[in-house]
């Protein structure tokens, strides 16, 4: 039985502003994904590694590898053009006789901890499926169809974060299906399967590298 993570770097970078996707732009001297995928091996350094990046990015990756003498073992697995056919390319990277658990990780996510990654594998292994959250700290109005709009206790929500984990068998199964446009992250893959997920304590720093903001954020963290 053999976990992996499957880091999915399929951006453009369009909201940045610049030429260069978003998951190659330096962050304290070395690219986001780098930092992301030395994360993962700081929680596991046997952990399998996939890389899901598209077919035309794949040679710039390996020239910035060479750059900065970045050696980790990982797979290349092609990214696709929703983010639930990036995952599944990576799902079909995992041989199929493989019985233990996948996390699945936006590679812009350089500031997970190992404590989260540890509760969602943690998690996984006993319900088959785990996400972490964030409680939502801001008030929250939803908009109905006609315009008007109405507070909603935010005590009911969560915000959701990656990696999301779970058994390799369920998830194969689970993205077996056509796709949906409801399919709005990995778990909702699993959820519309018919599975349950448990959800455990993400960490506020675990942001999304999107925006320039978010890049002025991260050179706080680092």
């Amino acid at each position: 039985m053999s976990n992996y993570a499957i880091i999915v770097a399929g951006g453009k970078g369009l909201r940045m502003g610049g030429d260069v996707p978003k998951q190659f732009l330096p962050v304290g001297g070395k690219p986001v994904l780098m930092r992301t995928i030395e994360r993962f091996r700081e929680y596991d350094e046997k952990l399998n590694i996939i890389l899901v990046l598209p077919v035309q990015q794949q040679e710039y990756w390996n020239n910035l590898c060479l750059e900065y003498s970045f050696r980790a073992e990982i797979r290349i697995a092609n990214g696709g053009e929703t983010r639930f056919e990036s995952s599944k390319n990576g799902l079909d990277a995992i041989p199929s006789d493989e019985s233990g658990l996948v996390a699945i990780h936006d590679g812009v996510r350089p500031f997970v901890s190992i404590e989260t990654i540890s509760r969602c594998f943690n998690a996984a292994s006993a319900h088959g499926a785990a996400i972490p959250v964030l409680p939502v700290v801001e008030s929250l109005r939803v908009v109905e169809p006609n315009g008007e709009s109405k507070n909603v206790l935010r005590s009911n929500y969560r915000m959701v974060q990656t990696p999301q984990v779970f058994q390799i068998g369920l998830a194969k199964q689970a993205f077996a299906q056509e796709y949906n446009e409801a399919f709005t992250d990995d778990a909702s893959v699993i959820e519309s399967f018919g599975h349950s997920i448990a959800m455990v304590d993400g960490n506020r720093e675990n942001i999304k590298l999107t925006t320039p903001y978010d890049l002025s954020v991260a050179q706080t963290i680092i």
